[in-house]
């Protein structure tokens, strides 16, 4: 399975604002500029982190962007699900639509396996994937701004 690019946009930038400095807040093209992705993509998934609750996005003068504690502690399992949507691993609906779906039992594997892999992160929280060996490398991701 592949995640979706605003997936893994969402995890990137979730793990980034995690080690943050909570003295510091950082804006959207920052955060575009860290993750070395499009701005208007960043924004996009930005808003949906925090229509989530995962991101606290403060407007006007000294605003910018802020990983919530919900965000801090959100179960990755959780998060990919409601990000990645309730689509189907293959493309069974597409058009047109597969003439073997009406008795295929692939779909069905397929759909217990995306599961599977959503529960094996389950425990798996944003906290966790920061801690250790990988925080200094997300600090100096934002320590490259102009």
């Amino acid at each position: 399975m592949r995640l979706t690019r605003f997936t893994d946009l969402a995890l990137r930038i979730a793990m980034r604002l995690a080690v943050a400095d909570p003295a510091e807040v950082y804006t959207t093209r920052q955060v575009a500029e860290a993750v070395n992705a499009p701005y208007t993509h960043v924004a996009k998934v930005v808003g949906r982190l925090s229509e989530l609750g995962v991101v606290e996005a403060r407007r006007g003068r000294g605003g910018g962007l802020v990983l919530t504690e919900r965000g801090r502690d959100a179960s990755i399992g959780a998060l990919m699900r409601e990000l990645e949507g309730a689509g189907d691993v293959a493309g069974c609906e597409d058009s047109p639509p597969c003439p073997l779906r009406s008795a295929c039992r692939l779909r069905d594997a397929l759909r217990r396996a995306q599961e599977a892999f959503y529960a094996a992160l389950d425990p798996v929280t944003v906290r966790d994937l920061v801690d250790g060996p990988s925080e200094p490398v997300l600090v100096r991701l934002l320590d490259r701004r102009p």
